[in-house]
């Protein structure tokens, strides 16, 4: 196994030093007497924001915390969108990257979803699954953003705050282990190093069986950071993330005539001795602040190297070379060998502050950024021929440890993307309740794709301008109501089949919406539309990405949270959705009308959440338990058969959270309470995801 930029960075050395840094950490104490430290809580301000809070923008934001990804559970990014109706899932690859639609719109199917960490543009290449350990918070941010973000959905943007070193030390350790013998070891510290440097390490590690027959993964995380106060008006935060990912590459099971339940939810149809993929990602993040008195200028640079090295045994998509489609028990399998390595380098740096023009009290922000891609993608793959028998699998009664045969390379190719922007945005109060807001973006788009294997080359250069523009009107206190509207560009990755770059997608986005906190309710309420042309879908025949063409997505949405009584809180989120093609079109490759109106995949019309919480003393020790209901109605499962539907689906998860001492805690975790069997996403009705039945996990939990 290789690891780029940290030479004699080794797992051994990674477990070591996460073993040794409590206690190295702990004995470093230049300041003796904290009493004499007044408390420091150091945040950076946030990117693309200026001063105006995300409660004053045009925008319905829904903010994940810590505490109640912790309450529910989950230890994965995926899991925590759960909490948002707005979001749902889509193909995991194997259950291998972080994929996921909002407000019904998603980017191409066959590379992972973007989204922001820290403000820097994080989804790129294939970096495994995301960790939440070191997250602080997972912000939201819907509707039209990439005017100001640049690579974004329409349907929003997601930005993960990660946790900052602090000056008063803190911590914990925790242990958790689960039913399928899924075992997890995690923790976190901080401390002052000095009066102007502070240090925090945080990490996990994961070995897990899982309800799928063959499946285990492992997981290591790692992720120290520093901060230093450069000066009363500067600090500098460097932040590393390594991530060593091993993963049984798992395609999910085959609807029978139709129906994903027929066959057991534990029905593994690959092979467990192709080995895990294995994932290795290592992160570089640098931030600086600086104050200018009312002014603020915020810049970083964010490099990323990952590897991932993959062999897999895949259900077989085209109809024509499916055995399955002819005699309903033999299914033809593909074998795939992958090996794509990714480089990703971004910088960018914004100047925000405020001042006056008469009466008006301007917001402005001002930025560039720009990002260097490069992607090379190794693919040898075996295909069984129309009729072929080799390398099958009987669905009803798999037996284990066939030898595929030999295999062609179908990749050998270099990507490269270099894109530069340039954003202004200005929110101007024109009166205490009146609130506007201007901004536009510029970028420069560049993409080269080398292809090895014919010797031949496919490049475009795309310039654009994309507008944004909203009010906001104050009417109290305690709410607001606002629109917006945004015009948006995002690069597609890849090429087609003939080798030719795709071209970007572009998207037009309204909203409307209030935003209200009534005594102890708060929440959003927004009616949206977005409209995106050249949108990427699955071609089956291929296993390649083909333009799907023009769609549109309309609906509404509720996130409303308060307090039921001192000691009772609650969460509900809940949308409507209606996302489906905006034209006729017919695909040649797949021979298929798809007319206007016709869903899109994995989106569900009608999704739901909602969390109790209750704070209570229980055998004379303090605790809180609750209970979270999620449910997803009925989705297309297959974008090409319209009478393939995923079923809906509701599941309860209940917690308890015991505190047996002020440093000691107890949790356990109940999740699908009531064994229902569901469907989470699907590719095709030859590779559908099941959800897992019941589950249980207990941790224990010191902190110091």
């Amino acid at each position: 196994m290789t690891f780029h930029m940290l030479p004699g960075f080794s797992t051994a050395s990674v477990a070591v030093f996460c073993a040794l840094a409590q206690p190295a950490f702990a004995a470093v104490q230049p300041i003796q007497d904290t009493n004499e430290l007044e408390h420091i809580e150091v945040k950076i301000r946030a990117p693309f924001r200026g001063d105006v809070p995300l409660r004053q923008q045009p925008i319905a934001v829904q903010t994940l915390t810590k505490e109640a990804l912790d309450d529910v559970g989950v230890s994965s990014f995926v899991e925590a969108l759960d909490l948002s109706a707005s979001v749902a899932r889509q193909n995991s690859f194997g259950d291998l990257w972080d994929s996921f639609a909002i407000r019904g719109l998603v980017g191409d199917e066959n590379i992972p979803s973007g989204y922001l960490i820290n403000g820097f543009n994080a989804g790129r290449g294939y970096s495994g699954t995301r960790d939440t350990t070191n997250i602080e918070s997972i912000e939201i941010m819907k509707g039209p953003g990439s005017a100001l973000f640049g690579r974004s959905e329409p349907g929003g943007t997601i930005n993960i705050v990660t946790k900052k070193p602090q000056f008063d030390r803190e911590g914990y350790l925790q242990l958790s282990a689960g039913r399928w013998d899924k075992y997890r070891a995690e923790g976190d510290y901080t401390d002052a190093l000095s009066e102007d440097i502070a240090i925090r390490i945080n990490g996990a590690y994961e070995d897990n069986k899982s309800f799928r027959d063959e499946v285990t993964s492992s997981k290591t995380v790692i992720t120290p950071s520093l901060l230093w106060l450069l000066s009363d008006s500067t600090k500098l935060v460097y932040e590393l993330e390594y991530v060593e990912q091993d993963v049984i590459f798992d395609r999910g099971i085959i609807a029978v005539d139709g129906d994903p339940a027929a066959l057991p939810v534990s029905r593994f149809l690959g092979e467990a001795k192709d080995g895990p993929t294995k994932v290795d990602v290592v992160v570089h993040q640098l931030t600086l602040e600086q104050k200018f008195g009312r002014w603020d200028l915020l810049s970083g640079a964010y490099y990323k190297n990952s590897s991932f090295v993959s062999t897999s045994s895949d259900a077989e998509l085209a109809p024509a070379r499916q055995l399955f489609l002819q005699d309903g028990e033999t299914l033809s399998r593909q074998h795939n060998q992958r090996d794509f390595q990714t480089t990703d380098l971004t910088v960018r740096t914004e100047l925000s502050g405020t001042f006056s023009t008469g009466d008006l009290v301007h917001h402005l922000l001002i930025g560039a950024d720009g990002y260097r891609f490069e992607l090379h993608k190794d693919w040898t793959r075996f295909r069984p021929a129309v009729g072929q028998t080799a390398y099958s699998i009987n669905v009803f009664n798999p037996v284990y440890g066939q030898t595929p045969p030999a295999g062609t390379r179908i990749f050998d190719q270099k990507e490269t993307q270099v894109s530069y922007g340039l954003f202004v945005q200005d929110q101007i109060d024109l009166t205490a309740s009146w609130k506007v807001q201007l901004g536009g973006r510029f970028d420069s788009f560049e993409q080269e794709i080398d292809n090895y294997l014919t010797g031949t080359s496919s490049s475009q250069h795309q310039t654009v301008f994309n507008p944004r523009a909203g009010v906001v009107y104050q009417w109290s206190d305690s709410g607001s109501f606002y629109g917006s509207y945004s015009q948006g560009f995002r690069p597609n990755t890849g090429a087609d089949a003939n080798n030719r770059a795709f071209a970007p997608e572009k998207t037009k986005s309204w909203e409307i919406g209030t935003k209200f906190s009534l005594g102890s309710i708060q929440g959003s309420l927004a009616l949206f539309r977005a409209e995106k042309n050249n949108m990427l879908t699955t071609d089956p025949i291929l296993g390649v990405s083909a333009a799907l063409g023009e769609v549109e997505s309309q609906g509404v949405e509720l996130e409303m949270s308060g307090q039921i009584t001192d000691s009772t809180s609650y969460l509900i989120s809940y949308a409507y959705i209606d996302a489906s093609t905006a034209t006729n079109m017919i695909n040649l490759d797949w021979g298929i009308e798809l007319p206007k109106g016709s869903p899109l995949l994995n989106i569900p019309e009608h999704s739901a959440s909602a969390r109790v919480k209750q704070q209570l003393d229980l055998f004379g020790y303090s605790a809180h338990m609750g209970a979270e209901v999620q449910y997803i109605g009925a989705r297309l499962g297959e974008t090409i058969d319209p009478d393939y539907i995923l079923p809906a689906y509701t599941l309860v998860n209940i917690f308890a959270r015991f505190e047996l001492s002020e440093q000691l805690s107890a949790q356990l975790n109940i999740d699908n309470l009531f064994d229902k069997t569901h469907f989470v996403s699907s590719y095709s009705a030859i590779w559908t995801m099941p959800g897992a039945p019941r589950s249980y996990s207990a941790s224990l939990r010191y902190n110091f």
